[in-house]
């Protein structure tokens, strides 16, 4: 009944919220009936299954520094998963329906265990059969090898050895056609060093910082001591069951592009990390799980099984590391602190991190925050910071980086804008200084600071920066002309502006070379850090809002919505030079215009504008009141995902009291009564 009130209460409240600033939103009802439904609510998509990753079982006391959950638990969970449809699967039948074979039944749903606790054998095993469930267990190779008379070492935590199964144990239920054995490494599911300021991240998906040294794990060593553990434990389980192992299970989730190709090469067809959502039998690669721990409720278990296909809405800060970065240590860990627990409170659930340094503020990157081939070091601060966001704040970091706006070598060809009345060609200084897309050579180095940011940082995500445009009168260099001829244009630019359908196809061309080159860039990422990172890029309003205005950025939503995880409109209605008054309504247009494309607003994030660059007093800063009001504004109007750039974590603005009960989605009524409830 209080649960009920709670929820009542913050319902009217938020009622009262909405009701109280409609002067300033364009409020619009939607009869039920014509409301999109629930993604829950829609038919299951073919072939997809939901994973759900479990740990320990226990039967009295949930030890959750194991992630225990106790028997009768399980053994509910089983039950409701049974009474509301869902189908066991193995592996066997989630590869035979990628290989062409039968497919998924609907609410397909595989169970998987990690780390090789003997319960599995003495509780689970049980439960399997009774069910006639299949599942899969991977256990960890060293801590199931640990000699009888010594504890295991648990990543530091001394555990009993009766805690963890024997080989014998894993040789019998392989036996078994309901369990499927994977590994979880050998040796490296722990934390190591990897960077300068001594950050504990997974071994198994990064590069260990040597501090003695002050360098990195060489390409040559990562992949030899990874290579040696895969290389083990897949010797040891076959050697122990018969039966080269299929499925492969990152420690911590963690997940890395260099370490699948060695996996890969070692015969594995499956890889599971712990990132949300329905696994795909076309992209077993990098399948997500639903990961099991806190001894959950039956009704919270329900909840977050039922929420698996629901997209998480995303509320993005955009914090610039030149505002964390300071030369003296004891200021710069003050700034650290500062920004970590504002992130926190906030309750971001991302945070857009710039991973380049642009003090001048002109979006020319002299230096980086991350070790590299082609540019100065400022400091190597970016790895650090990231983790500190998602280990510290809770937070999905995306690594902001410009696409061509790099100061490289002065050979290589910037970005030239034609003259129609001169008939010559030059740099822009009105525009971001860019290297040409069409040159080689700029594109290769570009990519080799792509992977140099991929090799020595985590992260989850790459925002494209706005800085990948080309005007109606770029890119005029030599390269970009030879690439506009080869492609069947004739004449100059001029030439081509006379011909109206010349002109359209030359947009066009523009336009897909900006997507090819960053779909590059991508697939650089995926290779190196993994195929769980997602992609971001910033759009601007004018080719949202009106299509023909691509000609003017060489910029198309289509073009975004079908390559990128998400779209980034730049929602920054003072930027255009919208007046405060019609801001509302503008920002209704703009979420009005990315709805005109089907299932769009579920990938759209539009970025809010923290600072009017127009002004100089009070550094232009735009008050919380009025960003909040925005951020209604783009609610009512059906936006999903929000967030605001740029935010002065330093003097706390814009002001978190006004700001965060529209900006963060956990403090929504429904979700707040749902955490306050248990």
């Amino acid at each position: 009944m209080l649960r009920y009130l709670l929820h009542t209460s913050l319902l009217i409240a938020a009622w009262m919220l909405l009701t109280a600033c409609s002067h300033s939103v364009n409020s619009r009802f939607v009869a039920p009936a014509k409301r999109p439904e629930t993604i829950a609510s829609r038919p299951w998509p073919p072939n997809r299954f939901l994973v759900i990753a479990y740990h320990d079982v226990e039967d009295d006391g949930a030890d959750q520094r194991y992630m225990s959950v106790r028997t009768s638990a399980l053994n509910d969970q089983m039950v409701w998963l049974k009474r509301n449809d869902y189908r066991p699967v193995s592996v066997q039948q989630i590869l035979d329906a990628r290989n062409g074979g039968a497919p998924l039944p609907p609410k397909a749903v595989l169970l998987t265990f990690d780390d090789g606790y003997s319960s599995f054998y003495t509780r689970v095993w049980p439960l399997l059969k009774a069910y006639n469930w299949p599942a899969l267990w991977a256990p960890v190779g060293i801590w199931v090898s640990t000699p009888e008379n010594k504890k295991v070492d648990f990543g530091g935590l001394p555990t009993a050895r009766e805690k963890f199964a024997t080989w014998d144990m894993v040789r019998e239920v392989s036996r078994s056609p309901l369990v499927e054995i994977g590994s979880h490494t050998w040796a490296s599911h722990y934390g190591g060093v990897a960077n300068p300021q001594g950050s504990s991240q997974p071994v198994a998906a990064n590069r260990i910082f040597n501090k003695k040294t002050g360098q990195y794990e060489t390409d040559e060593e990562y992949q030899a001591r990874i290579d040696k553990d895969v290389a083990t434990i897949t010797t040891k389980i076959e050697e122990v069951t018969g039966k080269a192992p299929r499925a492969w299970v990152w420690p911590y989730g963690a997940a890395n592009g260099v370490s699948l190709s060695i996996i890969k090469k070692h015969g594995y067809q499956m890889a599971f990390t712990l990132e949300d959502g329905l696994g795909n039998v076309n992209n077993l690669d990098s399948i997500p799980r639903q990961l099991i721990n806190g001894n959950p409720s039956l009704e919270n278990f329900a909840e977050g099984i039922i929420d698996v296909r629901e997209p998480n809405a995303m509320r993005a800060m955009h914090i610039d590391l030149d505002d964390v970065y300071d030369p003296n240590p004891a200021q710069q860990k003050k700034n650290i602190d500062k920004l970590i627990q504002r992130v926190y409170d906030m309750r971001a659930s991302h945070v857009f991190l710039q991973a380049y340094a642009d003090p001048a503020g002109d979006g020319t990157v002299r230096e980086v925050y991350f070790k590299n081939r082609w540019l100065p070091v400022r400091s190597d601060l970016f790895n650090f910071i990231a983790w500190q966001l998602q280990t510290r704040a809770g937070a999905k970091v995306y690594a902001s980086m410009p696409v061509l706006a790099f100061n490289l070598d002065k050979s290589l060809p910037r970005v030239q804008a034609w003259d129609p009345k001169t008939g010559t060609a030059k740099v822009d200084p009105k525009q971001y200084q860019r290297l040409s897309p069409f040159n080689a050579v700029a594109r290769q180095r570009i990519t080799e600071i792509y992977e140099d940011l991929s090799r020595y940082s985590n992260f989850a995500g790459i925002l494209f920066h706005d800085d990948a445009l080309l005007t109606e009168f770029e890119d005029a260099s030599p390269d970009a002309m030879t690439a506009y001829h080869q492609a069947g244009f004739k004449g100059t630019i001029t030439d081509i502006r006379n011909n109206p359908q010349e002109f359209a196809r030359w947009t066009r061309f523009k336009s897909r070379e900006l997507i090819d080159f960053t779909q590059s860039l991508t697939e650089t990422v995926h290779s190196i850090r993994g195929p769980q990172v997602r992609t971001a890029r910033n759009i601007y309003a004018m080719p949202v809002l009106d299509p023909k205005s691509e000609s003017r950025y060489a910029q198309n939503l289509n073009d975004f919505l079908t390559t990128y995880d998400w779209t980034a409109p730049m929602a920054m209605p003072l930027r255009e030079g919208v007046p405060l008054n019609e801001s509302g309504a503008w920002l209704d247009s703009m979420v009005t215009a990315v709805n005109q494309h089907p299932d769009a607003l579920r990938k759209t994030i539009f970025e809010l504008q923290a600072r009017n660059w127009q002004q100089t007093e009070n550094q232009g800063r735009i008050s919380g009141k009025q960003l909040a009001q925005w951020m209604d504004q783009l609610k009512i109007s059906g936006a999903n995902s929000l967030g605001y750039y740029p935010d002065d974590f330093i003097n706390g603005q814009p002001g978190m009291d006004e700001i965060r009960p529209s900006f963060s989605a956990w403090w929504y009524p429904q979700k707040t009564a749902v955490l306050t409830g248990n």
